[in-house]
């Protein structure tokens, strides 16, 4: 893609970067009041069947993911059009939701700065290595990457250590308000879980927000993790990355079932959020639909989506990702040995 050609992309998708305020409003409406009547439903029904409680957990968990969603472009001043009500919102939404507004603001602006830039990875990604690093790296980095990838400890240790632990703390050389709005959020989350535990007893609240954390969490981190890893994704070192090849060709198009995508806030097209961040979730459809050169990008579904939990390396000879199985780790050489996948 030539410079003129990604040029005239971007002016193709910036008429749908203007938010609209009562679209906004209906999204925080149609979002955070089913949330919290199936959270009461929820609590209601432990006297009744935890069974059926799970059930409503499951529901409220998709519901909070499009609460995160709504987060996501407040800190993207993609939400409102008024700065002040970004923040306001995104504050909110990020007690709901355990980030800290400003800290996760900082470190998010800077992954869709340097997607898929091999010589700027390690704010705001998922740890990716190299082929050729994996193997030249000490037995202990290989073991810590393996655990790190392995699907139990992504999906199912991450969102205890990335949400209720990672997002406590500030990151190193956070200015000042920054720091400040770490520690707000983190006393009004410690005030909402008192309120509701005196209210309804810390093991009905723990029965009732437990399962919709986890479930919401995996399914958040799953969401991050498939939109950036698929066979073949865009990693480029510093002197060859690009901007918009990096959105449009490292970011998927996960075409999803229309309930599906109506939870996740449309972050289905993240190709065309990463082309232009300041386009508000319900508008990615149709600057999509609208914009043929983004109709070409990679395309994944919930079935070919399950692949990506065999993508573990980068390969920088052939492009794509692979699995640790499609490797070689010589004892004593720092050569990198890629085995050819069999013809089927």
């Amino acid at each position: 893609m030539t410079i003129q050609k990604q040029k005239h992309l971007r002016k193709q998708v910036a008429p749908y970067e203007k938010s609209d305020t009562w679209h906004s409003v209906r999204q925080l409406v149609n979002t955070l009041v089913p949330f919290f009547i199936l959270w009461f439903l929820a609590y209601q029904s432990l006297s009744i069947s935890y069974i059926l409680t799970l059930a409503l957990s499951v529901v409220a968990a998709g519901f909070l993911v499009r609460v995160f969603i709504i987060f996501h472009d407040c800190c993207h001043h993609s939400f409102f059009k008024n700065r002040t009500a970004n923040e306001v919102i995104g504050n909110i939404t990020g007690v709901l939701t355990l980030f800290p507004y400003k800290q996760w603001q900082h470190n998010h602006s800077i992954h869709h700065a340097t997607s898929g830039n091999l010589d700027k990875r390690g704010v705001g990604d998922i740890w990716t290595l190299t082929v050729e690093e994996y193997v030249s790296a000490p037995f202990r980095t290989r073991v810590a990457y393996r655990l790190y990838r392995n699907p139990l400890v992504m999906f199912g240790l991450g969102p205890i250590y990335e949400f209720l632990i990672s997002n406590r703390f500030n990151r190193k050389g956070a200015r000042w308000k920054e720091r400040m709005n770490t520690y707000a959020i983190n006393v009004a989350i410690v005030v909402l879980v008192a309120v509701l535990c005196l209210a309804l007893g810390w093991k009905s609240f723990l029965l009732v927000q437990g399962p919709i954390f986890w479930i919401s969490g995996s399914m958040g981190i799953w969401l991050f993790y498939v939109q950036h890893t698929f066979e073949d994704s865009y990693f480029e070192e510093d002197t060859e990355w690009e901007y918009v090849k990096a959105a449009v060709e490292g970011s998927s198009f996960y075409k999803l079932p229309k309930l599906l995508q109506w939870l996740t806030g449309n972050i289905g097209f993240h190709h065309v959020h990463h082309l232009s961040p300041r386009v508000p979730n319900y508008k990615l459809e149709n600057a999509h639909n609208n914009t043929q050169p983004l109709q070409n990008v990679p395309t994944i579904t919930l079935a070919t989506s399950l692949q990506s939990l065999q993508f573990r390396l980068w390969d920088e000879q052939s492009k794509k990702f692979v699995g640790f199985k499609d490797i070689k780790v010589p004892s004593r050489s720092k050569s990198v040995l890629v085995q050819p996948k069999p013809k089927v």
